[in-house]
Order: C-alpha cells, then structure tokens, then sequence
C-alpha cells in the first residue's frame, strides 16, 4: 500500500476529507483520488452510518493511512487524532454532507469524532451537502445552512437530478470533480494570501502572442491573450518573487505592479529572453510564440488581385530551446503546450526534446481552456516525476498558484548557485 508523501506531491496540502452516512458516501472515493491526482496528501474519517454504506477499508487502501471513527478505538494508531484532523491539515472537507451533521456543526453538536473535529477546526470548511429534496428545502437545513455560511465554512450546492429514494429535484451530490475544484480554488486562495515561497527568485515569462508580418497590416497569428501568463506573473510577485514578462500581443492588461517589456515578433521575444535570462532564476515559457514567418514580408500592403496568393515561410527561432542550451546557475525551465491531440503524449515528447523540467499541457479545443478563457484545465508533466498532475477545470489565477507549487517543489529539490542581480530596470509598459 503506497503511502502518500509531501515529495511526492506539488504541494504537500493536507486535507481531511470527513465522510457522513448517506447513499452519496461512495462518491467521496472519487473526491479522494481526484484531490491526490492534484497533489494533496488525504486523511480520512467516517462517521457510523457511513459505514453502513461503504467500508473503511476501501479508504485506507485509497489514502495509505488509518481511517478515522472512533479516536478511542484500540485500532487507532494516532492517540492525537482530533488535533491532526482539526489543526494539521490545510482543508477540512465533509462529502457527503447530510441534513443530520449540517445541523450538529451549525448547533455546535460535538457528539462524535467528525463533530468534535469540526469544532476544533483552525483550517478552512468545505461541504458537500446531499439529501432527500424536500429536506434540502426545509427551513431548518436552510437555514442551517445559512448559520454556517455566516460562520465562513464554503457549501458547494448539490445538483439536480433523481435521488436513490425517486425523488426528482435538487440535493444529489454535487459531482466529485466540482467538489475538487472547489476545493482547490480554496487552498490556492489561502497559498496567495499567506505564502512567500518564492523569495529570493527571479522569474522571467514569456506572455501572450507573437506576431509575424506578412505585409505592413497583415500578419501570422494566435489567439492567446496573455490571461494566463499574467495570472502566473502576478501570483509568483504575491508569493515573493521579482518577475519580468516580455510580452508579445495580449488583449487582456498586464498587472500594474509587473515590470514588462514589449517584443512582438518571436525574433525580437528571442532576442529580449536571451538578454534578460542571466539574471533569472526560473524561466516559464507561456507565450504563444508562432512556429513560421513568412521569408519575405512585403512592404507594400498586399492587393487583392490575386485568386490564390503563395506565402513562403520558415521557422522562428525556438525560444525553449535556446534557454535550455543557455541554462545555467540551475535555472529551472517550464514550458507550456497548447494542443489539439494526443495532448500527454505531444507534451511529453516536448518535455524531453527540449530539455524543460515541467511542462504545462492543455486541449485547447475544450469548452472553458486554453486561448481567451478565465479558466484553464491543465496537466502539469515534470521530468522527475512519473505521474502527472492534473488540475481540473478552475480560474487562471488558482491554476496559475498550482503551477508554481510545482515550481516550488522542484526548486526544493534544484538548489539555485547565487544569481548576480543587476540593477533594477523599469522598462516602459506599453
């Protein structure tokens, strides 16, 4: 049984997911895997009736560790584990949540370990709530309900559909990959606001599109709007780090606080990355750098005279890899890979030929990811890992704070030789 391990994961979030007896119980063995597959490190505690519907067993084979139901019986293995439970982990999870325990947290309720764990709590709350519909819409869950909320535990609402009993309405489970996301969404919220894991390095970035001329009003293009990469910049400068962009066309505005500096064309991205890169730490490649340019630009604007018109191009300079040749002083190299197909495999493929240690993948032919979208599903593939992350569909800014998790985990394991800092510049921003 493999047990899980702060290095073996981005992260190391400590999450207590609470398991209550409903039909719903066997659902949080997806919600346990979806939030390992993200990195988190899972302990587990059941009440009674959950029992009745799913074992404890399948748990401690998912997690590696003691499940939790009874703190006094002779099997526990942790004589501490109301304090490990409410005051060691980052997240504290209840999914499902019935009617019965939403109102023995909003009362104060402390008669079993679940309960008495939510009490001593110092970590922020997250539950799934699950029932019959007409329970759901009763006044005292509502208003229960509202009790919690006004106390800062987060609900994620269940869904609608048909409930085991017939019932058709609201209060089916909300689905495991939602309560993920949510629960991800949180704990990168509360990295942003407390982290400073990043000091000390210097981060340089690759943002946005670039552009090659065709003709003075045509040119070679992209969709990418630099939402993302901005995202990255500006949670890195949260967390400590100084970070410079060069960025290439965006259609959203760079952070205020985010020295930038503009190069359009990937020749002149090139020429600004291998100029600034001696005095970096990281160096994160977003930016949508376009693979061809036509030879021979013209310089009058092209009339349309023609039925068909033959533009010759050839390959821009490869960004990623100059970097890699140029590393030095342990830079650690992230790129990024916008696909359409074989999404791990082309990544991977990257990954290995140009000499990155992470990589960030993605379909950009999904709903809600990749190019001009507030929110991005991504896989995270590092080289000394077998297993990579995914991180399901959420805002740019947290996947961007689960992004440098990753980059704080391998700077853990790649410690930096002293980076020469020259002085500070402000380029213009344009």
């Amino acid at each position: 049984m493999a047990q899980q391990s702060p290095e073996n994961s981005p992260s190391g979030k400590k999450v207590a997911l609470g398991i209550s007896g409903g039909i719903a119980a066997f659902k949080a063995a997806e919600v346990l895997r979806g939030l390992q597959r993200a990195g988190c490190i899972v302990r587990v505690a059941m009440t009674k009736r959950a029992c009745e519907f799913i074992q404890p067993l399948t748990f401690r084979a998912l997690s590696g560790a003691h499940v939790i139901v009874d703190d006094y019986a002779p099997d526990n293995p942790d004589p501490i584990a109301h304090i490990t439970f409410s005051q060691t982990v980052d997240l504290f999870i209840i999914a499902p949540a019935t009617a019965n325990i939403i109102a023995k947290f909003a009362n104060g309720v402390a008669d079993d370990f679940l309960t008495s764990t939510y009490l001593a709590s110092t970590s922020p709350v997250l539950i799934a709530p699950a029932m019959n519909t007409l329970m759901w819409h009763h006044p005292a869950t509502q208003r229960n309900l509202r009790q919690l909320q006004s106390d800062g535990v987060h609900v994620i609402e269940p869904d609608e559909g048909e409930m085991a009993c017939g019932t058709i309405g609201p209060g089916r489970l909300s689905e495991p990959k939602n309560i993920v996301a949510a629960a991800l969404d949180i704990l990168a919220h509360a990295e942003e606001n407390t982290s400073r894991d990043l000091a000390g390095e210097h981060v340089l970035m690759t943002v946005g599109a670039t552009r090659e001329a065709i003709d003075p009003v045509r040119f070679l293009s992209n969709n990418s709007s630099g939402r993302m990469g901005f995202a990255i910049a500006e949670a890195a400068q949260k967390r400590g780090a100084r970070v410079t962009v060069i960025a290439g066309a965006t259609t959203v505005t760079a952070p205020d606080s985010i020295s930038v500096i503009r190069a359009y064309s990937a020749e002149e991205m090139h020429a600004a990355v291998m100029k600034e890169l001696s005095a970096s730490s990281v160096f994160i490649g977003a930016a949508a750098v376009t693979d061809y340019r036509p030879i021979a630009p013209s310089l009058r604007k092209i009339k349309k005279t023609q039925s068909l018109l033959a533009i010759q191009l050839e390959k821009t300079p490869d960004i990623l890899q100059d970097v890699a040749h140029a590393k030095q002083n342990q830079l650690l190299i992230i790129g990024f890979a916008a696909e359409t197909e074989n999404i791990l495999a082309n990544a991977r493929e990257k990954l290995r030929d140009k000499e990155l240690d992470a990589i960030v993948a993605n379909d950009v032919t999904r709903a809600g990811v990749g190019f001009d979208t507030v929110t991005n599903e991504v896989t995270i593939i590092s080289r000394d890992r077998k297993a990579p992350i995914h991180v399901p569909l959420m805002r740019k800014t947290n996947v961007a704070n689960i992004i440098l998790d990753e980059v704080v985990r391998l700077r853990a394991r790649v410690k930096p030789a002293a980076v020469i800092q020259p002085p500070i510049r402000r380029p213009r921003k344009a």
